[in-house]
């Protein structure tokens, strides 16, 4: 297959009059490993087109606790308040996979989104697909136990790196789940026994991902399901 001029599928989706009017505005970035690209209420200034790393979407309680509502890899964009019209949003984005991202500054995409075409239709369907996997997450938490909330998130993570591999502490896992470390750990545990996933001084490789998808429960494939439905132009890569 060949490479894909950005390696983000929304910008990849955009027509190439719509890529040549955002391409002098694209700026690529480093996403260092626990960067916070923006805080809760805090005013959006860029959106974010991941290409190889992963952003987790955290909701953030008072006392200081949270809890992810959501991931966005290649296959979407970081900072839908800008363009949905809110300019900011009571959730943080963290960096949980490092790599790089394109940035584009909020005017930039304000003034395409307002154009009303391609761009438009592609934001507001993507928007749909991630509120989806904010539900089927909120849902997924409140009623499966942490040994399938595991599952879901390795699958929802790996679904969005080019190899089957993520770096993160069991603690960090947790704090993503917003369950108890001793929980992920023997979830982890039991995975890593059954022969569906390696873990190694926080490095997690996953083995076999065909056992690993029956282990999970409904909501990943639901996830999927959706987001193939809505984005129907994007292919795995």
């Amino acid at each position: 297959m060949p490479r894909r001029p950005l390696n983000n599928q929304l910008l990849d989706a955009l027509s190439p009059a719509e890529r040549n009017r955002l391409r002098p505005r694209l700026e690529l970035v480093d996403m260092r490993l626990g960067e916070v690209l923006y805080e809760s209420g805090r005013h959006i200034d860029y959106v974010y087109f991941p290409t190889d790393c992963i952003v987790s979407l955290l909701y953030v309680l008072e006392n200081g606790e949270s809890a992810e509502i959501a991931v966005v890899g290649h296959e979407g964009v970081v900072g839908i308040s800008i363009f949905m019209g809110g300019e900011t949003t009571p959730s943080r984005a963290v960096v949980q996979s490092a790599g790089s991202a394109w940035r584009l500054p909020g005017p930039a995409m304000k003034e395409e989104f307002t154009r009303g075409r391609g761009m438009q239709h592609l934001m507001l369907r993507y928007t749909q697909a991630l509120i989806t996997q904010m539900a089927q997450t909120a849902v997924c938490n409140r009623h499966h136990s942490v040994d399938q909330q595991l599952c879901r998130w390795l699958l929802l993570s790996i679904d969005r790196l080019p190899v089957a591999e993520i770096t993160m502490t069991q603690e960090l896992i947790a704090n993503m789940l917003g369950v108890r470390r001793e929980g992920v750990t023997e979830a982890a545990g039991k995975l890593q026994k059954a022969g569906v996933i390696s873990y190694r001084r926080g490095h997690i490789k996953v083995l076999d991902r065909a056992k690993l998808e029956k282990l999970s429960c409904e909501c990943y494939e639901a996830v999927r399901l959706e987001t193939a439905r809505l984005l129907p132009v994007m292919a795995p890569r």
